[in-house]
């Protein structure tokens, strides 16, 4: 790399930074970095680099000659590599592209593609938890090369001298912090110990740790990450990886699935959450950087629907942003994102095809998570939606259970349709599935796609009227006065009032009245309220024939056979009341403050007369 030519200044003298540095430390901790945490991070980031570019210069060294020493004994805080150091030019150079990248935030991002913006702003951050920083480096580019010893102040100066070879007698650099006071939850050592674990245990490079009390230096990456070792057979293998998800995550996979992409250099594993979790909440994915841990939250790797699992990957050629802490978002995160996905449709291939005790326990946790798939992927769908649990008017049951008695299968569209018509369907004969959980109604309706023989039609009021028997001709002119009481007492409810025949005999009401009825409803309310004004007006255009809830009463059920009976109007308008009000909670649908108040009203009313009678 040509470096630009640098002025000539004394040795030693003081020099300051062209810029506001406590501006600029006042932006990296406010607008970059979520943690004062992340000094350290940038600290191992720039001695690995360092490595590296020694590794450059040296490739038939053994990958372990060279490694970061960290020291820290609550005084100071130090970081020492073995890497390929630097000049005082290169010094020079650092600064001045801090300089540059701090006048514009998106110049940040450009400079941490290289080393140089590496080293400027990871050395920066330091300042968070530091008034002064100390650097010792020897380039090993030059043989010969003089020790440079750098000292920055938070008040913004700085010096550069050069010192004898003894100073340091091995190529590298040495980056020592004098900690602030207020800085002890970073800097103190057990705290810096677990930072470095937290951050390098997957570095490719050995980290050891000194805490300053004699004792040997404690390895921080003792060893490689699960994936790269090896083991003796595939069962060992698949419980190492479990363990290690086990240790990451805090919870004990359902299985792991391993994720390999050579063309982006990443490995890693995806565990299988044993329970299952709120649709949508997507889970923060752990994602290092080689080796480095960029991000625990990084959701940004999988797709939304995969919210059954969490990874740990280590990667090469993802792209960090300016801050480190979160992925890029560019082409190669994008393809990543859709080679994982298959990996993803692979593992419940293969387990649909080879594992049905695992499938079925998989499926129990994570159904909902597999049907948000199989909206949107037809292998999935044809490989899955039989296998997939739905609630139905024969209890819970898979689509291939259910088809196998029911070649027409009716779908409510929502749950409190479906709980209005499910015993009275479930008597009639009728197959109904709930349509109106998340993604139900729709992977229901394209079960003939897999299963030919089988129809699927929406469910309506009408359809489940037809399988209501009709009472005798006697029978209703009997009621004709009772079922007028009915209707001019629910007029209020837009409701009508029917008398049929269906089982089960215990019940003694059915209330049809779909959602989008009493939306129509009550639309249909609102423009009568607004006559003549321009709300109304616009509510007119869109008014229809507003469609009105039935009452359904059974004949068979004793108490309506009696309520039918009764010749006081007072008494059958209130017993039609408590007959609408039953069948409405039976619904379970929200009731409305008219219908609540109607109920207790009713059960008043017949309370006062039964107290009268007696009396």
């Amino acid at each position: 790399m040509t470096l630009p030519d640098t002025p000539s200044i004394p040795v030693g003298a003081d020099r300051t930074f062209q810029v506001d540095l406590r501006g600029l430390v006042d932006l990296l901790s406010h607008h970059l970095y979520s943690s004062p945490r992340v000094y350290l991070r940038e600290l191992l980031q720039n001695a690995v680099d360092a490595l590296t570019a020694r590794h450059g210069l040296e490739p038939v060294a053994p990958a372990d000659a060279f490694g970061i020493r960290l020291y820290a004994d609550g005084s100071v805080v130090r970081v020492e590599d073995d890497g390929v150091g630097l000049t005082e030019a290169d010094v020079h150079t650092f600064l001045a592209t801090i300089g540059r990248s701090s006048k514009r935030a998106e110049q940040i991002a450009e400079q941490r593609a290289d080393f140089i913006g590496q080293f400027g702003i990871g050395l920066l951050s330091c300042f968070l938890v530091a008034d002064e920083i100390h650097v010792l480096s020897r380039s090993a580019r030059t043989p010969d090369a003089p020790v440079v010893e750098w000292r920055g102040r938070g008040d913004g100066s700085y010096t550069v001298r050069t010192l004898p070879a003894s100073a340091r007698p091995r190529p590298g650099t040495t980056v020592t912090l004098t900690p602030r006071a207020d800085a002890g939850e970073w800097t103190r050592p057990v705290h810096v110990h677990a930072l470095a674990r937290h951050f390098g245990s997957l570095l490719r490079h050995p980290v050891t740790f000194d805490d300053g009390t004699g004792g040997p230096g404690v390895p921080v990456n003792p060893e490689p990450a699960p994936w790269s070792r090896t083991y003796p057979t595939p069962g060992s293998r698949s419980r190492a990886l479990a363990a290690y998800g086990e240790e990451v995550f805090g919870f004990t996979p359902l299985d792991t699935i391993e994720l390999d992409l050579p063309a982006v250099g990443l490995k890693g594993i995806a565990c299988v959450l044993p329970e299952a979790v709120p649709a949508g909440r997507r889970h923060g994915h752990r994602v290092h950087v080689k080796g480095m841990l960029l991000s625990e939250q990084a959701g940004e790797i999988l797709p939304e629907w995969a919210f059954f699992v969490r990874c740990v990957v280590d990667a090469e050629s993802l792209r960090p942003t300016a801050s480190r802490e979160s992925l890029y978002e560019d082409d190669t995160l994008a393809a990543v994102r859709d080679a994982l996905t298959e990996r993803l449709r692979a593992w419940i291939a293969r387990t649909a095809a080879g594992d049905p005790d695992l499938l079925n326990r998989f499926l129990q946790a994570h159904h909902l998570a597999v049907k948000s798939l199989a909206v949107h992927d037809d292998e999935i769908l044809r490989m899955l939606l039989p296998w997939l649990p739905f609630e139905t008017t024969d209890g819970h049951a898979t689509l291939d259970e259910f088809a196998r008695t029911h070649r027409t299968v009716l779908v409510t569209s929502s749950v409190e349709e479906f709980r209005q018509v499910a015993a009275i369907a479930s008597a009639a004969g009728l197959g109904v599935v709930n349509g109106g959980y998340t993604y139900d109604r729709e992977l229901v309706h394209r079960l003939p796609e897999i299963r030919p023989e089988v129809s699927v039609a929406d469910l309506d009021p009408a359809t489940l009227t037809a399988h209501l028997d009709p009472v005798d001709r006697e029978t209703e002119l009997a009621a004709a006065a009772y079922l007028a009481l009915a209707r001019d007492a629910l007029a209020l409810f837009d409701c009508d009032v029917a008398l049929r025949t269906f089982q089960p005999a215990s019940a003694p009401a059915l209330l049809l009245d779909s959602r989008e009825a009493r939306h129509e409803r009550t639309r249909s309310q609102l423009a009568r309220e607004q006559q003549g004004g321009l709300w109304g007006d616009i509510l007119g255009h869109l008014r229809q024939e507003a469609p009105r809830a039935q009452l359904i009463l059974n004949q068979l059920n004793p108490l309506v056979r009696t309520a039918v009976t009764i010749d006081e109007p007072e008494l059958a308008r209130t017993s039609a009341e408590a007959l609408y009000g039953q069948a409405a909670m039976l619904s379970r649908r929200p009731l409305k403050p008219a219908e609540s108040s109607l109920i207790n009203r009713s059960f008043l009313d017949l309370l006062a007369h039964a107290l009268r009678k007696d009396s």
